[in-house]
């Protein structure tokens, strides 16, 4: 599941015991990212701020495109999965899903969202290549100041902790096997998905 030596969900006390059960309580299982942060379990409360504070400013269309496109450019599977999947289970459907992962021409996006997906996909590629004529684009597409702050925000958090996963070699859960398998294709970009099954903590529903 990852590099290093993580507390095992059976074996879970105090603070991880507790942060696996609210995890498992709203997956079904302990997902292989929450077993990552039990070496640092205020890292994953400082993240969770962090996060709350950027999404409470998108829609969750606006913020599920941006981290999608985000994530594809970090190459990393477990994060294009996930943000994938919402997507596809809150706003769109598989098929769509997969053909604005594999940017089709098709894909049912207003061109301010194609907009918002590319320079997504720059912050965290290439950040330091970004121009005023970036923000122009976005501009020109009726984008507030604020509302540019708001995508940056969201594609530069996604490279902390996608880059912390791969870099700890943390595997996608097994559970996106059930996923549409062209959906899965298109949205694993880098490791593969665990073949492990997923873990639970004994005695918690």
């Amino acid at each position: 599941m990852a590099f290093l030596h993580t507390i095992a969900a059976a074996e879970a006390e105090g603070t991880v015991r507790e942060m696996y059960q609210q995890a498992q309580s709203r997956f079904g299982y302990v997902p292989n990212w929450t077993q990552a942060f039990s070496l640092r379990p205020g890292v994953l409360d400082g993240w969770a701020a962090l996060l709350r504070s950027i999404q409470s400013n998108l829609s969750i269309r606006s913020y599920e495109l941006a981290t999608l496109a985000a994530a594809r450019a970090l190459r990393s599977s477990y994060c294009s999965l996930a943000h994938g999947s919402v997507l596809a289970d809150k706003v769109f459907d598989a098929a769509t899903v997969a053909a604005i992962a594999t940017g089709a021409p098709e894909a049912p996006l207003e061109p301010g969202e194609r907009a918002v997906m590319a320079f997504a996909e720059k912050v965290a590629r290439s950040a330091d290549q970004i121009s005023s004529a970036d923000i122009g684009v976005l501009r020109s597409h009726g984008y507030r100041d604020e509302e540019i702050f708001d995508v940056a925000a969201a594609a530069a958090a996604r490279c902390f902790f996608s880059k912390l996963l791969d870099a700890l070699g943390v595997l996608p859960d097994s559970s996106f096997k059930d996923l549409d398998p062209t959906l899965r294709r298109a949205l694993t970009v880098g490791r593969p998905v665990d073949d492990l099954p997923a873990a639970r903590v004994p005695g918690v529903a």
